[in-house]
């Protein structure tokens, strides 16, 4: 996540300057008129049935993937595992690599070439980007090594060759099914102020390394070989590996990474190393390090340098961090029970900031609310030893996630709200994209809409008492209508602009989300939501895998639904035409007037203070009608209400109240 906090609202303004919580239980039906059949002809456009695409139905035919949304019975993945080292030269701003690769061929395909992303040669000249961005050179490989076989980039046997973000290798066999093959890679690469489009880089007294190694590009059973490159504006899609990382920094500057610190004793001093492991069975804040420990933080090391090793598993990435003269703090904190031996377990929460980021002495409070909030909402437990959180102003505004790893804003010009907000936010991608792991780069909806309705739902539990889900519905409807919205199922990396981009990929899908939940009610909503990440953990789902499962869950047919919100542009505009009371009745006539169908939800307030709740089916407006009649017995009524809860994003509410 990138935008959100800090690119969207400017786009939004410049753009907009140019241009004229729902019940568990559904309302009983509404008591419609005989004139409620279907029209001859039908009064308005009705959504199609929502296919997939041939190249995803060649998939559920090979058994990869399946019609009810669970992966097949032939469903596979390849995977890798990576040892890794980066000698990091502080002064120099430089990273040197080595990287030894084993890759997993699981599928049933012979591979001719194998495809490896290069990142940080989106800093390389010459390079398709979609915005700005430091040259630095990118990455020079200095050796590529297969099989035991040095390749270069001539002639025309095994060679490689490089491509923008993209290193293509023609090995010196296939790679056949059920094999691996070994990658071993020299690199190094200067390390950019805000690099990857603000992802990582340095500032003072800090360095943030990710998308820094050469990394294998998706071969999944849907499309092949993921073919699209890194050009800043959309992010990343990545398989799950296991990986063994030493980064070699020098003394003094702590470095924490994705995996866990096995040699904590070795590389941290005496009286910090205490204070960590303390730190991991405290229920309180314990500060490992206070600004100005300096070189007291780590161990000596050997010609003034330290070797802090890692280990991960069941991962799709790995980042890490060096910080000096910073602020470290640390809390524990519960997860639920992981292992399922019947007891609560926990994980460590970890947050480096420096002293001129003084908001972020909350930040491990609010990690702490995050991760234990979302593994109960997700009934899934956060899985990893740590959540580390760090202070990157200077590198970027807003934040980015990776496995175990967190670098957001200073924050120094928001609220303190606003860096729980995006606290939380970036703490929620690590169920989705760090667990179910969909293809950011075409679909970035899938997690950034997720995790924009999980971090909402966060925030109504640390900010009670108010709708926090309002915030992003009332920003889409800035947008809806208006000719400036992209479909949600348009290839993300190709919106017309930041706003389109931004609305389509958070905000209106997580205000979706919020709909759905009202149209299905909380208890299918979650049971639907929550089979979806059990169904896909350490996978990767496409967009009708999750809205298979959704409707292998509910028993319901939701083409109508995905059509309209995700596919389409439309809005909704549902109005109380007229409302006629006469003794002992009450004519309430609703209309649609706009092209999303959606279930009416009505409550009606009686002159005695009663209120009753009533539900018009949207097969009404399936029917191909726009209008319906709605009759009580009773003549009593002095308010009727669409939606009061606001969980339909409705573009006119002034229509939505009737009252006398």
């Amino acid at each position: 996540m990138r935008y959100r906090s800090i690119l969207l609202p400017a786009a939004m303004a410049g753009m907009l300057a140019s241009c004229a919580t729902s019940a568990a239980e559904r309302p009983s039906p509404a008591t419609l008129t005989p004139s409620a059949a279907a029209p001859a002809v039908p009064e308005r456009v009705l959504p199609y049935p929502v296919e997939a695409p041939p190249w995803f139905e060649r998939a559920v035919q090979a058994g990869t993937r399946t019609m009810t949304g669970r992966p097949g019975p032939r469903y596979w993945q390849n995977d890798a595992s990576y040892t890794l080292e980066a000698r990091i030269d502080t002064a120099a701003k430089r990273l040197d690599g080595r990287a030894r690769i084993v890759y997993n061929n699981n599928s049933p395909d012979v591979l001719q070439n194998l495809h490896v992303d290069l990142t940080q040669n989106f800093h390389a000249p010459g390079v398709i980007r979609f915005e700005e961005a430091e040259v630095t050179g990118g990455v020079t490989l200095s050796r590529v090594v297969v099989d035991g076989t040095t390749l270069g980039t001539d002639g025309f046997g095994p060679r490689y060759a490089v491509r923008g973000t993209r290193l293509v290798i023609l090995p010196p066999q296939p790679v056949q099914p059920n094999s691996s093959v070994t990658l071993e890679i020299d690199w190094s690469f200067t390390i950019p102020k805000a690099g990857a489009g603000e992802r990582m880089g340095w500032d003072d007294g800090l360095f943030y390394l990710g998308y820094w190694y050469p990394q294998m590009a998706v071969y999944d059973d849907v499309i092949g070989w993921h073919p699209d490159p890194f050009v800043g504006s959309t992010e990343f899609y990545a398989g799950f590996a296991s990986y063994d990382l030493t980064v070699d920094a020098p003394a003094g500057w702590v470095v924490m990474a994705t995996g866990e610190l096995t040699n904590a004793a070795d590389v941290l001093a005496p009286a910090v190393l205490e204070r960590y492991e303390r730190a991991k069975g405290s229920d309180e804040v314990v500060h490992v390090l206070r600004a100005g420990d300096g070189a007291g933080a780590t161990a000596a090391g050997t010609n003034g340098r330290l070797r802090w090793h890692f280990a991960a598993d069941s991962i799709r990435d790995v980042a890490f961090s060096l910080t000096r003269d910073a602020n470290w703090d640390a809390v524990r904190t519960p997860v639920g029970d992981r292992d399922g031996d019947g007891t609560t377990d926990y994980t460590l929460i970890n947050s480096f900031w420096r002293s001129s980021a003084p908001k972020w002495s909350e930040v491990a409070r609010y990690s702490a609310h995050a991760i234990t909030f979302f593994s109960e909402f997700m009934d899934m437990p956060y899985p990893w030893p740590h959540m580390t959180a760090v202070e990157g102003g200077g590198i970027i505004g807003g934040g980015m996630e990776f496995p175990m790893m967190t670098l957001m804003g200073d924050y120094n010009q928001s609220s303190d709200s606003a860096l729980y907000y995006v606290t939380a936010h970036e703490l929620a991608h690590m169920w989705t994209p760090m667990i179910v792991s969909n293809d950011e780069r075409r679909y970035t909806w899938m997690d950034e809409g997720t995790t924009t309705f999980n971090e909402n739902s966060a925030r109504n539990d640390f900010f009670p008492g108010r709708n926090h889900y309002l915030d992003d519905q009332n920003t889409y409807l800035q947008i809806a209508g208006t000719g400036f919205e992209g479909e949600i199922m348009r290839q993300s990396a190709f919106h017309y602009n930041t706003a389109a981009y931004g609305i389509a990929s958070y905000m209106k899908p997580g205000s979706v989300l919020v709909a759905l939940r009202a149209v299905l009610g909380e208890d299918t909503f979650m049971r639907a939501y929550r089979e979806y990440f059990q169904r896909w953990k350490y996978k990767h789902p496409y967009p009708w895998d999750l809205w298979r499962t959704f409707e292998d869950v509910s028993g319901q047919d939701l083409d109508w639904f995905w059509r309209s919100w995700y596919h389409e542009t439309w809005t909704l505009d549902q109005a109380v035409a007229s409302v006629t009371t006469a003794t002992g009745n009450t004519t309430i006539v609703i209309e649609d007037r706009g092209r999303v169908p959606m279930p009416v939800l009505l409550t009606i307030t009686h002159g005695d203070g009663r209120t009753e709740q009533r539900t018009v089916p949207v097969d009404h407006w399936l029917a191909g009608n726009t209008s319906v009649t709605v009759t009580l017995d009773s003549g009593d009524v002095t308010r009727v209400e669409i939606d009061p809860e606001r969980a339909f994003p409705d573009v006119d509410r002034s229509n939505n109240t009737w009252s006398r």
